[in-house]
């Protein structure tokens, strides 16, 4: 399956740091990462994508250094409540915590006119890193897209077929969805490096980097960073590739499995490692059909490409077929980086932890041969938590936040095992194994953590704690027998229950202002709206 798309590719970048603009610049970062002695690929290096952000906009712009932290909104909080104004500055923040978008969203919404971006030896690094240790290497570079939303940014909401309609970048820059500012991802050494000519006060406790390094001040300046960064926008052809088995008893209810393929760079573990484990799923199921094995329902096998950009061939292919898929699929289970460390983790839509918990109890773990997947999930720190899907960091999210698709995301040394065992059982059980009470429950405990964060404001929660009883019934009654998941505003990769009333929340709490909490109340209302929804689709009624 072949669109064309909008994608972003680097033309020129340059940074340099000088403690006066007048003087010249007095360093001139080389922007690249390292080759390690004995790197079997590094004749490859030329060919590898230089350091750049996505779509970050042409141009170049100079001004004092202000360290940010991870460029949240509460950080610039602590920058104002100091008295420091961003307005003109080029802000130095580091990874984490915060989708990179965000970072440099919130830079511009401060006033500063760039953002550079460095992984922190705190963060990401160790005394030993690689090729002896596991953590990046000082001049490794983290790259990345700081495009807001999901699929093609110049077809929003339609698929990008050649000689379909467009927009211009200019209007998806007004539309929110491409940056205003430039940015560019450095490395530790770069970082620091830039840190060492920020002057000011000493950062609080929580914004200094490890033990022994340079202190972390906030500035301005005195060091002044002027960053040019040229890049072109340009129409180019991905395909998606599919593989069904198609079902004998329901063959129009669907069952899918997906990863990606494209990488930044060798992509050894996002997104390889995922695309081994899918490989070696639809081995098995070929395996089984030599056997005479059909899967009651049909599945089908996705591999997407360009999700680095912005998610872009899933949601190219959701946003195509979205009416079908609304009414036919049964499930999306995603692995993205099948190995990236030990444990297991899985994040889920709730209607499927049940499930998921079952298939971890019948995978032996491959680091433990005496024990389960399942036995060393709750041993270890995760607790057998399982999170929500609600951020935009994998090709799930057009299923859950397009078209309510029960979903799931896992990545783990074993994933091969569980995620093929997930998938037969939503394929061939006859009655699907969702457990709505879970639903109901998760919605319940949520509402309580609103309830207490809006107490004393001029809010009712009456309507919905009534229909979330509802959905519980129905889901009693359904065991005997969408706009919940999404990303919050200022963090793409986090995950809110009720990303509309939160957002309202934080905004009322910000203006102070007695209309300001109608939005929130319209947003409570509109929720209630859909669970009840959900409650008489489970009844099987009509109003």
């Amino acid at each position: 399956m072949f669109y064309e798309v909008s994608l972003s590719y680097p033309v020129h970048r340059s940074l340099t740091l000088s403690l006066d603009l007048s003087t010249g610049p007095a360093v001139q970062f080389s922007l690249t990462q390292e080759i390690y002695p004995g790197d079997p690929y590094a004749t490859e290096a030329a060919e590898v994508v230089p350091t750049f952000h996505a779509y970050a906009p042409t141009a170049s712009v100079a001004g004092p250094a202000v360290y940010v932290n991870y460029g949240r909104v509460e950080d610039y909080d602590v920058l104002h409540e100091l008295g420091m104004n961003i307005s003109g500055a080029v802000v130095l923040a580091r990874y984490g915590k915060i989708f990179r978008g965000d970072i440099v969203g919130n830079a511009y919404e401060a006033g500063a006119v760039g953002a550079v971006v460095y992984t922190d030896r705190k963060d990401y690094g160790g005394e030993v890193w690689f090729p002896e240790g596991r953590p990046m290497p000082p001049t490794g570079v983290q790259i990345g897209t700081v495009y807001w939303a999901a699929g093609d940014p110049s077809t929003p909401g339609w698929a990008s077929r050649s000689g379909c309609e467009r927009i211009e970048v200019e209007e998806m820059v007004a539309r929110g969805d491409l940056p205003r500012i430039p940015s560019l991802p450095v490395s530790a050494v770069d970082g620091e490096a830039i840190m060492r000519a920020i002057g000011g006060p000493v950062a609080g406790d929580d914004w200094q980097g490890g033990d022994g390094g340079v202190v972390y001040r906030v500035g301005p300046g005195p060091g002044v960073l002027n960053l040019t960064y040229i890049g072109n926008q340009t129409l180019a052809t991905i395909q998606n590739v599919f593989a069904v088995i198609k079902g004998v008893e329901e063959p129009d209810r669907y069952v899918l499995l997906g990863n990606h393929r494209d990488a930044w760079t060798f992509g050894a573990v996002d997104p390889n490692s995922g695309t081994a484990a899918l490989l070696e799923v639809a081995r098995r199921f070929g395996k089984l059909q030599k056997i005479g094995w059909r899967p009651r329902r049909t599945i089908i096998l996705c591999n997407w490409d360009a999700e680095e950009y912005g998610l872009i061939g899933s949601t190219e292919w959701v946003e195509e077929n979205r009416e079908m898929l609304k009414s036919k699929v049964v499930a999306y289970l995603n692995v993205d980086c099948a190995v990236s460390g030990p444990g297991f983790h899985a994040s889920a839509t709730p209607q499927l932890d049940d499930l998921l918990k079952q298939a971890a109890q019948q995978v032996q773990d491959p680091d433990n041969s005496s024990q389960t997947i399942y036995d060393s999930w709750i041993a270890s720190k995760e607790s057998s938590l399982i999170g929500r899907l609600g951020g935009g960091g994998s090709d799930y999210a057009a299923f859950v936040q397009h078209v309510g698709v029960p979903s799931v995301d896992m990545f783990f040394g074993g994933a091969a095992s569980i995620w093929g065992l997930v998938a037969l059982k939503l394929a061939d059980e006859e009655i699907l194994p969702f457990n709505y009470i879970s639903y109901a429950s998760e919605l319940l405990m949520s509402t309580k953590e609103l309830e207490h964060e809006l107490l004393g404001e001029p809010i009712s929660l009456t309507s919905l704690f009534k229909s979330i009883e509802e959905l519980e019934k129905a889901a009693i009654k359904i065991n005997n027998e969408k706009k919940i998941y999404a990303p919050s505003k200022h963090n793409d990769y986090g995950s809110k229950s009720f990303p509309g009333i939160d957002d309202a929340v934080e905004k009322a709490k910000k203006l102070k202002k007695t209309e300001s909490w109608h939005f929130v109340q319209h947003e409570i209302w509109r929720v209630s709206r859909a669970v009840t929804q959900a409650s008489l689709v489970l009844n099987g009624e009509f109003t």
